[in-house]
């Protein structure tokens, strides 16, 4: 049960701090900025995306966040990486920028996986 514990909460941080980190620079990096403009996006999605984020993570990140909460959270997370990976893929980028967020997605899994076996054994 402990082992369980700790892949749930490795993984899980390891999604949150990477969400953070990318709202952050949402706000702040002109680069990112600039990605959004060479996917398409509108300048809005950034905002609205970054926010997101950040509450996604929280919502992960806090023990006592309602079991439905979470669980949006991680279905929000997931259309996030499945729709970054096709997004570089439908601008011709190469494979590099392809393949990071389907490795997260997988790390989200883990976290999912591991957040629904913890739960079960309480």
């Amino acid at each position: 049960m402990k082992i369980n514990k700790i892949i749930y909460w490795v993984s899980t941080g390891i999604i949150s701090a990477m969400m953070l980190f990318s709202a952050f620079g949402y706000f702040t990096n002109p680069d990112m900025k600039a990605g959004f403009v060479h996917l398409g996006f509108p300048d809005f999605f950034r905002i609205e995306l970054g926010v997101a984020k950040i509450l996604g993570a929280i919502a992960l990140l806090l023990p006592m966040t309602p079991a439905k909460i979470k669980e949006w959270a991680y279905f929000g997370f997931a259309l996030v990486f499945l729709s970054a990976s096709i997004g570089h893929a439908a601008v011709g980028d190469p494979v590099s920028n392809i393949i990071p967020p389907l490795v997260f997605l997988a790390i989200l899994g883990v976290s999912y996986f591991y957040n629904m076996k913890v739960k079960a054994s309480v």
